[in-house]
């Protein structure tokens, strides 16, 4: 038996990442195969400027244990030894050197620079920046500390710098601006060095929101901030030596697409003019976004009209490469869209975006990608090729934030694989930088409320922690500076119709209760509790000073979102669903209440905690008399409104959560297994359904094939998520509403269901230091696998039906030092880390399948319903 140290980490930074902190927080992650090991204590030996100091602490934490030494200083290394002594008297061990960032804001000495002029609310024509720089002798150690207000690409001595791209990312750039650290002194040279980037108008000044959006949000002149440092002495800053001069990139924009004539050189250098540095320059804990993947063409296809597409087989998010030569004259034409209607190009549904990559020929094509744009797409329609397009011709570069994959799931059940597979595309397409609504259209925001449903199923697929602690943080400050609690719907904030950026937001629930829901999602997967504190202050003024109230403290009838695409909303008018939008309010409400009630116990903030107990108490008497009928029916009679009064535990009795039960039931029944709910209360619809001792009836929804449901758009083809459950209908053509991505996570919170219920796995606390393994087979299902990578180390659970299903064997991984509570069958265990194989008696809840309810019965109604065995 072993046990290893299979990762060092600091904070919710990457491995390597530059620390913007002076005393990071460091955690451990275990592996082996010991059985019941735990820690009994921990030794963590730095050594820093010739000096090493060992601090030995009697505990079993391993995760965000306190930085023990003095704080780290602006650009200081040092080496990390971590060792954990196991209780048996084991022990495992690990090293990595850190380094820390510039920590203070005069570390920098820095300007930005830009070209003289830009013309305002156009697009802005990116341009090269550089600098050239004498060394007479070679440094052995060199930073670079970079960033831009808008987008860079940077090279040394014609090498490029780093592999990110679109950095430095996007943020609320009124409170913070990312900047990245690369050793750069294996490119430098004896003799003269030129430092060069690329500079793009990106999200800083580039056209965001719908249809013609706004220009200019942040600012009208890209710029670059740069400092090259060795040992200690700035060997080259953007400052007044730096030159401008544009090339073969004549346009680049995020929605529009780049246009790139290879026939160009670069015009005469000038001058570069020096502004202002930004203020709030930090070293982010998100990590940048890559090229995370080449996805070769799986097909050529020729349209009824003639057209040329090439599809990938998979809808993603990124850029096309070309691959070859391509000689010839005139405009290559490259329009990107995610779905063909009609055996044509859909480009409908990307409204004002033009998505669309021109390249003049006449100079070299291989290799060449653009810089400063990105597309959500599956097919890519080639005009304007001087051959015949071949499949090698392109690749499909897919980009996203490069967070480590950390969940996995897998069954006997060949569509929801597909299900899966569809959930972790659509995350990675929504995650360019921050979390998006959709990767394709007009839009590409950082909506809440699609956040708000997806976390705790994106927080297990990846280690997204980093990413949305920092975006929550831009909630915060977003909300706060603004006045009256209430967030922005979108983060970073842009102009939405209607509305000033700095206007302050409307109150509308479940977009807002971001602040509330979210940081708790997070910390249950992280046991972070620094970022309930960091989030306090959002979570109580969007309770106590963001929400309109009637006097019994319920909200006042404002506009609401509501259970927004419900499918029975009309295509034209999202928010007009089965629904109560003010039920569904107060619903979230009385959540959002008791959540801070709960985030106060854990802040040791005593005084809060009983009010809001006492709160949530009120509101659910107020919330009983408004909505609920003496004999439990809830007002609106629809799935939503049980989901979420049975999610929220809005009942006052067993017995009337039962009936709320036994009601939502006969809902999906008599909706023949279909979908009837919207972005409010999908999350838990079949999380409340297995709850409440209706397993069978969950699995029987989630293995529906007639729209609306999941499995639909499998049938249909789909590689991801899709916004509305018909985005495209069943005779093929695309939707006819406004909103139809074909790329939206917040229906995949389904992950959720697929990973506690299937797959079984669920942390008893936050941080998982106690787990729950508890899988839960139903519906055709034979056999499953889940894994996640926990703070401590993987956790799995891979089961199987035997014995014309009479009989569960699993094989359990508890990673060392958690325990475990094992229900596998009617077999009950705590167990300690290690590999565990058990056996025990099932017995199917409840019949399979279960059966409509019908009131008129017509020749050809079974044929209503497709169930997916």
């Amino acid at each position: 038996m072993s046990i290893i140290i299979t990762k060092v980490s600091f904070e919710h930074y990457e491995p390597g990442a530059a620390l913007g902190i002076a005393t990071p927080r460091i955690s451990w992650r275990f592996g082996g195969d010991a059985e019941n090991w735990e820690q009994a204590s921990y030794e963590i030996a730095i050594s820093r400027s010739g000096q090493s100091n060992s601090f030995k602490v009697e505990s079993s934490d391993s995760v965000l244990v306190p930085w023990p030494d003095k704080p780290l200083t602006s650009r200081e290394r040092a080496s990390i030894s971590v060792t954990a002594h196991g209780k048996d008297g084991s022990s495992a061990a690990a090293q990595v050197n850190v380094e820390a960032a510039l920590l203070q804001p005069a570390d920098w000495t820095a300007q930005a620079v830009s070209r003289p002029t830009y013309p305002d609310n156009v697009a802005k024509r990116p341009c090269l920046l550089r600098r050239r720089f004498a060394l007479e002798t070679l440094p052995k150690t060199a930073r670079l500390y970079i960033t831009a207000m808008g987008l860079y690409e940077a090279t040394l001595n014609g090498q490029r710098i780093g592999d990110h791209v679109l950095a430095p990312g996007w943020q609320s750039y009124s409170y913070r601006l990312a900047y990245q650290v690369f050793d750069v002194a294996p490119l430098l040279k004896e003799g003269t060095n030129e430092l060069c980037a690329w500079v793009g108008e990106g999200w800083w000044a580039g056209r965001l929101g719908f249809h013609t959006g706004a220009r200019d949000i942040w600012g009208t002149r890209p710029a670059l901030v740069a400092q090259l440092e060795a040992e200690g002495k700035v060997l080259a800053q953007t400052d007044d030596g730096w030159e401008w001069a544009e090339g073969p990139i004549v346009g680049s924009e995020l929605y529009d697409g780049e246009a790139f004539d290879t026939t160009l050189s670069l015009t005469a250098f000038k001058p570069a003019e020096v502004l202002p540095r930004p203020l709030h320059l930090v070293a982010p804990q998100a990590p940048p976004v890559r090229r995370t993947a080449h996805i070769p063409a799986s097909e050529i296809i020729i349209t009824p009209s003639g057209k040329t597409i090439v599809d990938f087989g998979q809808n993603l998010v990124g850029w096309l490469r070309w691959n070859n030569q391509v000689d010839g004259t005139g405009t290559v034409t490259i329009r990107h869209a995610e779905v063909l209607e009609h055996g044509e190009l859909g480009t409908r549904p990307l409204r004002f975006a033009d998505a669309t990559d021109t390249v003049v020929l006449g100079g070299k094509t291989e290799g060449h990608e653009p810089k400063f744009t990105f597309h959500g797409f599956r097919y890519a329609e080639v005009t304007g090729f001087p051959r015949a397009v071949e499949k090698d011709d392109f690749t499909a570069v897919v980009v996203h934030s490069d967070f480590e994959r950390t969940a996995h799931f897998e069954s006997s059940h060949k569509e929801l694989n597909q299900l899966y597979s569809n959930v972790v595309w659509g995350l990675r397409g929504n995650f360019v930088s921050v979390p998006t609504d959709c990767p394709q259209r007009d839009e590409r925001l950082g909506w809440t409320a699609d956040l708000m449903a997806f976390a705790p199923t994106a927080s297990m697929i990846y280690d997204v922690n980093g990413l949305l602690s920092e975006w929550l943080g831009d909630v915060a400050a977003e909300q706060l500076d603004y006045g009256k609690g209430r967030p922005p719907f979108v983060v970073p904030n842009i102009p939405l119709p209607g509305q000033a950026r700095t206007d302050t937001p409307p109150p509308v629930a479940v977009w807002s209760d971001v602040t509330t829901i979210t940081p708790l999602d997070i910390y249950t997967t992280t046991g972070d509790v620094s970022l309930l504190r960091d989030q306090w202050r959002s979570m109580k003024a969007w309770i106590d000073e963001g929400i309109p109230r009637t006097d019994a403290g319920l909200w006042k009838r404002v506009f609401q979102f509501g259970d927004w695409l419900d499918p029975r909303a009309p295509p034209e008018d999202a928010a007009n669903g089965m629904t109560d939008p003010t039920l569904v309010a107060d619903a979230y409400l009385i959540h959002s209440v008791r959540i801070a009630a709960k985030v106060a116990l854990v802040l040791g903030q005593e005084e809060d905690q009983r009010r809001y107990e006492s709160e949530a108490a009120r509101l659910l008497d107020a919330f009983q008399a408004e909505y609920v009928s003496p004999k439990g029916r809830i007002t609106s009679d629809s799935q939503c409104a049980y989901v979420l009064a049975l999610q929220f535990r809005l009942a006052k009795s067993e017995e009337q959560a039962e009936f709320w039960a036994a009601t939502l039931e006969r809902l999906v029944r008599q909706g023949i297994f279909k979908v009837g709910t919207g972005f409010a209360s999908t999350p838990f619809v079949l999380l409340a359904l297995a709850a409440h001792g209706r397993l069978q009836v969950a699995y029987r929804m989630l293995q529906e094939g007639e729209c609306p449901s999941w499995l639909y758009q499998v049938k249909m083809g789909a590689t991801t998520m899709w916004e509305r459950w018909n985005s495209m209908l069943p005779s093929g053509e695309i939707n006819p509403g406004e909103m139809t991505s074909f790329n939206h996570y917040a229906f995949g919170s389904v992950g959720a269901f697929l990973h506690q219920v299937i797959g079984g796995i669920r942390a008893l606390e936050p941080g998982w230091k106690r787990i729950a393994i508890h899988p839960r087979p139903g519906g055709t299902l034979t056999d499953a696998a889940t894994s996640f990578t926990t703070p401590y180390g993987e956790v799995s659970c891979r089961w199987v039906l035997k014995g014309e299903r009479t009989r569960i064997e699993a094989t359990v991984v508890v990673p060392p030092n958690t325990t475990a509570e094992l229900m596998i069958g009617d077999q009950k265990l705590a167990v300690g880390s290690g590999t565990h194989r058990v056996e025990g008696v099932w017995k199917d809840e409840s019949e399979w399948p279960p059966q409509p309810i019908s009131y008129f019965h017509f020749p050809g109604d079974e044929k209503k319903s497709t169930f997916v065995p």
